[in-house]
């Protein structure tokens, strides 16, 4: 059927089946299918040729018209741009919320955006004038932040919001006071807690690899020693470490150590003396009726709803104060009453939120697409496409925090890791240097895993060239002492004795004996009326006596 009469596409036969023209029923063999092409054209709702995407709404060949506002402020909702053609381009987080709802339709429905403005490209109406053009029928629908309100409902219908609608009292806050148990643990982050205890460890860890060799605060059994590599890394954190450092290295290192545990320290202590000093948020009122009775100046968005509500509320005209966008909004509360400012603004729930909340479709009353289209909404905002329309528009929105983080100290932690790590490999080098006999041994015993052993027993050694074992108690020629005991390394294994004349001096003459065996060596030297004895065993490590006579 088309209109008042019928359109005929076709015939069916006994013989033949369904053909084209009664005519062409003697060539027709297969009564079974017919071909497209056999058949007339179908002229489809819309007099449109092409299929449509399931049933479709009749519009009398015409798209649906879809009446969008004019808003000055809060564009993240709808924007309309005029072109240099007078054309519009109309965007937003409601246009793609009715974009995806009419995609996820099971039929097919044309429509375009009209904008809803003056000759001067500003809104022609505030939202109630506009919502009454779908009833005058100037407009076919509206898809923008249209809250539902009883007397709009006498002329237009609305599908299901995408959340709940209303009114909220927005007043500035008095300071809170936290009394969270857990505080302490909250200027920093969780992230920065982590990266700092590694960092702490490993840096203990660095500093006992630098002064293993040459201090004896960082010599002594595994056990021990790992016990003071987490005393030493964590004991900086409040400056109360009492072992000394003689490497120039750890000493480099630890300074710039010192420089990021200190902002550490003061960031945080910072952070937690705000949290535990500011006084608990109140807010400064809290009954509609003291601003009325105060005769306070109140802020609402201008052509909103929300001035009707005020006015039946019993607020003096003269005391609404109006505004279009986030910063005249800021702007009145940071003035004050007392300064042409606002003590209290009422605004819809939507816009506090910042996500279009109450934003609905609003179509005649009776339209056959309202609980198509409230299903399609129901569908839209229970799946993901809500949540990448909100994220586009809106942005993420994540948890504000107070709490430091670590990429606010990234910088810092840089700078001390390359430092690190550069000394480290500094002195890693020098200890290949200097045992690099060890390394090119090429004897019938050496292999990989034997060289690395013998490293690692070198390593574990006292480092007897360093300053502080060189050290003389007794201001002679100690240095010389220690050079031939680091000599031993280079004796072959027999048995032997050897003197050696001190220097010409004006006391009696003074000699050292040297015993070889093949355990240890030692050294023994008389000077005036002291006798001193180095002894060292097989694994490099010296003892020194001495006796008064």
């Amino acid at each position: 059927m088309v209109g008042p009469g019928a359109r005929v596409v076709g015939y069916w036969t006994k013989e033949s089946g369904i053909v084209r023209d009664l005519n062409l029923t003697s060539g027709v063999t297969n009564k079974y299918s017919t071909s497209k092409s056999n058949l007339g054209s179908i002229i489809w709702p819309g007099d449109a040729l092409s299929s449509p995407k399931g049933w479709v709404i009749p519009t009398n060949g015409k798209k649906l018209r879809v009446g969008v506002p004019i808003k000055e402020g809060f564009t993240e909702f709808v924007r309309v741009t005029w072109n240099s053609d007078n054309s519009t381009e109309v965007e937003g987080y409601c246009i793609d919320v009715f974009d995806a709802v009419m995609a996820a339709l099971p039929y097919g429905v044309p429509y375009e955006y009209i904008p809803f403005a003056a000759p001067d490209h500003k809104m022609a109406g505030d939202y109630n004038v506009f919502t009454y053009q779908v009833y005058l029928g100037n407009y076919d629908a509206v898809a923008g932040d249209v809250t539902i309100v009883a007397n709009r409902s006498q002329f237009v219908d609305f599908t299901l919001p995408f959340t709940a609608s209303g009114v909220l009292m927005v007043v500035p806050v008095k300071d809170y006071k936290s009394k969270n148990a857990w505080i302490f643990l909250k200027p920093l982050t969780w992230e920065l807690w982590l990266t700092s205890f590694c960092s702490f460890v490993f840096m203990g860890f660095l500093i006992w690899i630098l002064e293993h060799r040459v201090n004896e605060d960082f010599r002594g059994p595994p056990g021990p020693q790992l016990g003071m590599i987490l005393w030493f890394a964590f004991s900086i954190m409040v400056f109360a470490h009492k072992e000394k450092v003689v490497s120039n290295l750890a000493r480099f290192v630890l300074i710039i150590w010192f420089l990021v545990v200190l902002i550490l320290t003061q960031s945080y202590t910072a952070s937690l003396a705000s949290m535990l000093t500011v006084q608990q948020l109140q807010p400064t009122v809290t009954d509609v009726n003291e601003l009325i009775r105060n005769k306070e100046y109140v802020g609402y968005q201008e052509g909103s709803f929300v001035y009707g509500l005020l006015k039946r509320l019993n607020f003096d005209e003269s005391r609404l104060l109006p505004y279009n966008s986030p910063e005249q909004w800021d702007e009145l509360f940071s003035k004050g009453t007392g300064n042409g400012g606002i003590a209290a603004a009422f605004e819809e729930i939507p816009y506090k939120r910042f996500s279009c909340q109450t934003l609905l479709k609003v179509f005649p009353i009776g339209s056959p697409l309202v609980p198509d289209v409230s299903r399609a909404i129901l569908n839209i905002t229970e799946g993901e496409k809500m949540v990448e329309i909100e994220k586009k528009w809106l942005g993420d929105k994540t948890k504000c925090t107070n709490s430091s983080r670590a990429g606010q100290l990234l910088g810092l932690f840089m700078i001390v890791g390359i430092t690190a790590i550069s000394a480290c490999m500094i002195h890693v080098i020098r200890f290949l240097h200097d045992h690099w006999h060890v390394i090119v041994d090429t004897g019938p015993d050496s292999t990989i895993l034997s060289k690395i052993k013998e490293l690692l027993r070198r390593f574990d050694n006292r480092d007897l060239s360093a300053h502080t074992f060189r050290k003389d108690r007794n201001g002679g020629d100690g240095e010389a002492v220690e050079r031939a005991m680091e000599s031993h390394e280079n004796i072959q294994q027999r048995p032997s004795s050897f003197s050696v004349a001190s220097p010409p001096t004006n006391s009696p003459a003074s000699a050292v004996f040297s015993d070889y065996s093949e355990q240890n060596i030692s050294f023994r030297r008389e000077q005036g009326s002291s006798v001193e004895t180095v002894i060292r065993n097989s694994q490099g490590e010296a003892s020194q006596v001495t006796a008064e006579s």
